[in-house]
């Protein structure tokens, strides 16, 4: 399996998910700047996090126009996986990629913690390895992580198993103190209707290791090795 890890002007956890896939998983990755034009030779794409064009405007809303976000749309459109992380979670609702879009956190300050995350949905290609109210440890770093979507969307989204995270408890209760960021119905992560492109806030990458606290990280990306291999998701056979 072949991982794209894309680099736009501004990225600063590059470096981490390729660390992670790479050195930890020991998976076939490599950076791809964002005025690629080509992705044919990759089976997943992580678009990671870090300040993309400095966020200005907002959060993901040039990196979006970058010329690689063409090819990005067509992969996904493809049905294969594609995850955001962060700041790449901000660019996949700006390209339309997911649905909802991110505010500033209610607190209006800079969060960098760790926090606990439920999986809500583990039938999708980064969460089949997962069982459903599992609780993951993982770090949050951003500003504008509160996540919106309006309540007809909101309603499909729930019909349709779209919310794969939500903030927690560390015993798995959804409740307004374990929500960091102020985010609707505690929402960390969420996917397409087809379920192969995930945005999340949390970042799984920072946390494959014990030396950085904890390897709750590792199921997610080894979910997507899974997949690739022709593991299941969604209960259909994949790839």
């Amino acid at each position: 399996m072949r991982f794209g890890v894309v680099v736009f002007p501004g990225s600063n956890c590059d470096v981490d998910c390729y660390h992670a896939l790479r050195d930890v998983m020991g998976q076939d990755a490599e950076y791809i700047w964002h005025k690629a034009d080509s992705l044919d030779s990759f089976d997943c794409i992580v678009l990671p996090g870090g300040f993309s064009y400095g966020d200005y405007l907002r959060s993901g809303a040039i990196a979006r126009f970058s010329p690689v976000m063409e090819r990005v749309v067509e992969f996904a459109q493809s049905g294969k996986p594609v995850i955001g992380i962060c700041n790449g979670f901000h660019v996949l609702t700006e390209a339309g990629l997911l649905p909802g879009a991110m505010l500033r956190n209610r607190n209006m300050k800079f969060i960098c913690d760790n926090v606990y995350i439920k999986v809500e949905n583990s039938g999708t290609p980064f969460t089949s390895l997962c069982r459903d109210g599992q609780v993951l440890k993982v770090p949050i770093a951003h500003w504008d992580g509160n996540y919106y979507v309006d309540s007809d969307t909101l309603r499909e989204m729930e019909e349709n198993n779209q919310v794969v995270f939500r903030y927690c408890s560390p015993e798995g209760h959804i409740t307004d103190e374990s929500n960091p960021n102020g985010s609707l119905q505690n929402i960390a992560g969420v996917c397409n209707r087809e379920g192969n492109v995930l945005g999340m806030m949390p970042h799984p990458e920072r946390c494959v290791e014990e030396i950085l606290g904890g390897r709750d990280g590792i199921v997610i990306f080894q979910s997507i090795i899974n997949y690739l291999k022709g593991g299941k998701a969604g209960g259909k056979e994949t790839l």
